[in-house]
């Protein structure tokens, strides 16, 4: 259920203004600005919001203020972009398991309403979506509805009997048996102007057929005739070099079987090839063994359903994750992930943040986006590089040319956060306010510790 009684009626009083007129101007003053561009942060900066748009942003001394404007003060906080993930899912999920009957307009609402007050403001659901999601979509841009901005990567192209191996509805997923037969369904795909499409090309750990190179090469072909970009799932370094020869846009997981080498660097590079790191997938796996105090962190703990907190603190959950063998292979792709997205970066390879947060109950949907810019710090990159990551990077996959930065013009979808995550990545976690498309939302955890809009 979406609703959670008196605190949900709560929320939905406190955002009837979010779309209210237009021509509202807000002045944030003091802060320090963090634009996404990886310039140098602005100390004591200044942005006018006027709308759903920036009108203004610089230091202090350089921004005209309006008159008329409603000024906020933010000394001593740290602005940055809303983060954007480039691979998330939605309506996957329900009751703590993946579900056949899950994707439902309620559930659907309910995940981007729960990303947005974790500061992401734009997400890409990337495939086994259902066709309701256009709607949802052309709500959200008509300016009738709140949540992430929703990139749709409509159904998805999988193989019979293999990935991806989750229950889905009929109308989730297509499954083409041949070239030709795969060129009709991107067709088909391509009239419903979808925002990218998704392909799976991975055996599941040799347990299943992958997609043959034939109907991979047919789906990207005629995807490029259609003017749409093609993301692939996948895990082994020489479906990588394969999938980059035959033009992919965006490889959707890291290579996970082994390290990057030379050859898929000056292949990514050439063909201007985007990786998707989705670090947190492998984690996913194991960490809330390894580290069981995470559910008690409210962070955390409150962007879990009761069904999935039920399940992270089993007294028998430790135990299930250690008899999986899939988590011996994840361990060990956890050295390779985080190695690979390091040496990819260092390379000059265009890097976005995604994490496939709601692809399944471990994979939390808002929370995750943080520990992925986390674990990107882990893996050598400087928070300056995770933040551009998970902002400029994802916005310039997505091809959103409006936002991921803090410019002049673009979408005022920001966050302010109680300390600098320059310092400490962790402090993106420390939301005071979230702005999108103008729109002040209240975090689920402010940086005071209580609760919001639950």
């Amino acid at each position: 259920m979406r609703t959670r009684g008196l605190s949900w009626l709560l929320a939905v009083v406190l955002a009837l203004p979010s779309f209210a007129s237009g021509a509202d101007i807000t002045a944030l003053r003091g802060a320090r600005i963090i634009d996404g561009t990886g310039r140098k942060p602005i100390e004591n900066g200044v942005i006018v919001l006027e709308g759903s748009r920036i009108k203004a942003i610089g230091p202090a001394g350089e921004v005209k203020v309006p008159k008329n404007a409603r000024a906020i003060d933010v000394s001593n906080r740290t602005i940055m972009p809303g983060i954007l993930s480039a691979h998330s899912h939605v309506g996957l999920v329900a009751k703590g398991k993946n579900r056949d009957d899950a994707y439902v307009r309620d559930n659907v609402l309910t995940a981007l309403d729960q990303f947005e007050q974790y500061g992401v403001t734009g997400i890409v659901s990337l495939g086994l979506n259902r066709d309701l999601i256009y709607d949802v979509r052309a709500e959200q841009r008509a300016g009738k509805l709140g949540g992430a901005t929703v990139y749709v990567g409509d159904r998805g192209l999988g193989v019979m009997k293999g990935a991806p191996p989750l229950p889905h509805a009929d109308d989730q997923l297509y499954q083409p048996k041949d070239p030709n037969e795969a060129r009709q369904l991107v067709r088909a795909a391509a009239a419903r102007k979808p925002d990218i499409l998704k392909i799976w090309v991975d055996d599941l750990f040799g347990s299943s057929p992958k997609m043959d190179r034939a109907i991979y090469r047919a789906i990207i072909e005629e995807a490029h005739r259609q003017h749409l970009k093609v993301a692939a799932h996948v895990f082994y370094l020489e479906d990588a070099k394969r999938l980059v020869s035959d033009g992919i846009d965006v490889l959707a997981h890291s290579v996970r079987d082994q390290h990057v080498d030379g050859e898929l660097i000056s292949m990514m590079k050439a063909k201007k090839t985007f990786y998707v790191a989705t670090l947190a997938v492998e984690e996913s796996f194991f960490g809330f063994a390894d580290h069981p105090d995470w559910v008690q962190e409210r962070f955390l703990a409150e962007a879990l359903t009761p069904e999935q907190k039920a399940d992270l603190t089993d007294a028998g959950y430790k135990g299930k994750v250690e008899a999986n063998p899939a988590v011996a292979i994840e361990r060990k792709a956890m050295d390779n992930v985080l190695y690979n997205v390091k040496a990819l970066r260092d390379a000059g390879v265009d890097i976005a943040l995604g994490t496939d947060s709601g692809g399944n109950p471990y994979r939390i949907q808002g929370w995750a986006e943080h520990r992925e810019l986390q674990l990107m710090v882990k893996a050598g990159l400087t928070p300056m590089q995770a933040i551009m990551a998970g902002t400029k990077g994802s916005a310039r996959l997505i091809g959103a040319k409006d936002r991921g930065t803090l410019e002049k013009g673009k979408r005022a979808d920001l966050l302010v956060l109680a300390a600098n995550p320059l310092d400490d990545i962790a402090n993106t976690q420390k939301l005071v306010s979230i702005w999108h498309d103008g729109r002040e939302i209240a975090p689920r955890v402010p940086a005071s510790g209580k609760t919001a809009l639950r």
